[in-house]
């Protein structure tokens, strides 16, 4: 038996199809700019400190951290790392936050290191 106000059922909503992105074949996709870790020399430190910290901050190995020890011993700092800024950043503050050397009297905190735009 037909009413007066008849029901009727709603049309299914039809999602517009999306176009995917188009990509230039002359453009290539960006990376993020690069930043250097640099450590910087001082003579509160020893060379084992600077090896366990690495070490630990970084995972290089003893060999390696030994060289990077020996290197910012002669040059009065090195680069320990180069990646993105935010993990540049990250680093530094570690660096910053390790503490002091324990061998040495005079040694009241952690070494000094900052960030700075890698070339290129």
């Amino acid at each position: 038996m037909p009413t007066s106000a008849s029901t009727v059922a709603p049309e299914p909503a039809v999602a517009a199809p999306v176009a995917a992105p188009r990509r230039r074949p002359d453009r290539k996709p960006r990376r993020q700019p690069r930043y250097h870790v640099v450590l910087w020399n001082d003579d509160d430190h020893t060379f084992d400190y600077v090896v366990a910290m690495l070490r630990r901050l970084f995972g290089h190995p003893p060999e390696r951290g030994l060289a990077l020890a020996r290197q910012v011993h002669r040059a009065g700092r090195v680069i320990v790392l180069t990646t993105t800024k935010e993990h540049a950043e990250l680093k530094r503050h570690q660096i910053h936050a390790f503490g002091a050397d324990r061998l040495v009297a005079r040694s009241r905190g952690s070494m000094w290191a900052t960030i700075e735009a890698a070339p290129g």
